[in-house]
């Protein structure tokens, strides 16, 4: 597997601005962060999400058991 090196990231950088010009990249850039955060949470099996499906999933229950 090749190294990337900063001359590599360099360039990908200048064509990803070229591509989406300055006012979409810091959101391209966001949304690509969030979409690696769930994707290593989904790969670690935790994260906010199923805690809050568990409780909405007892709280339910409680409620047509009453």
């Amino acid at each position: 597997m090749p190294n990337i090196g900063p001359m590599e990231l360099v360039i990908v950088l200048v064509i990803a601005l070229i591509v989406l010009g300055p006012k979409r990249l810091p959101d391209a850039g966001r949304s690509l962060g969030r979409g690696l955060r769930e994707f290593k949470d989904g790969i670690a099996g935790g994260g906010k999400d199923d805690d809050d499906v568990h409780l909405d999933a007892k709280t339910t229950s409680a409620k047509h058991s009453v």
